[in-house]
């Protein structure tokens, strides 16, 4: 008579719950390594001689690191964001771009994008722009899916000095204007 087959022990990764074999294919590899270097050396032989190689990558820069800034060793941490997938937002940096397009020839369009960033409100700042330079101004969602401000008119010249003066906490280094494709700086 026949062995009965026994059931195959299958190792999960601690961190990312797939089987051991798999976490290459899953979310974020680099934070199962790790867990795969002390749990599972040998199924991945390569990590272990990439983590001998990056400790002694990590000492010497620690070393370096310390003796030119004098003390500190803290690496700059950028601000990611994690998605589900395992994708990287990045943040977004705070500026203002405004931009003119034309439609019909002669008639254009104003479009202020990032005022939101610097904890203005939009509908607010489109009343104001409307009052201010007396078109019309609305809020609409942009191509991106992120709210934007339409004008009435090309007042893009006029727009930065009312919005430096209206909202102080938006500084004049961070608008910026979009000419024929390329971000220019106001100053």
């Amino acid at each position: 008579m026949a062995e009965k087959p026994q059931p195959v022990r299958v190792l999960y990764c601690g961190v990312c719950g797939l089987p051991a074999e798999y976490c290459e294919f899953g979310p974020d590899f680099e934070k199962c390594k790790p867990w795969l270097i002390q749990n599972a050396p040998t199924l991945y032989p390569d990590l272990l001689k990439e983590a001998d190689a990056k400790d002694a990558d990590k000492v010497s820069d620690h070393l370096q690191s310390t003796s030119i800034s004098g003390g500190s060793s803290k690496p700059k941490e950028e601000d990611v964001k994690r998605l589900p997938g395992g994708k990287i937002k990045k943040k977004e940096k705070q500026e203002v771009i405004i931009e003119k397009m034309t439609r019909n020839k002669r008639k254009c369009i104003t479009t202020v994008k990032g005022l939101e960033l610097f904890g203005v409100k939009l509908s607010d700042a489109s009343k104001k722009l409307g009052k201010k330079f007396a078109t019309g101004a609305s809020v609409t969602k942009g191509p991106t899916e992120k709210e934007q401000i339409d004008v009435q008119g090309d007042i893009s010249y006029d727009i930065v000095e009312f919005i430096t003066d209206t909202w102080p906490d938006v500084p004049e280094a961070a608008i910026f204007f979009i000419e024929d494709g390329k971000k220019v700086p106001v100053v």
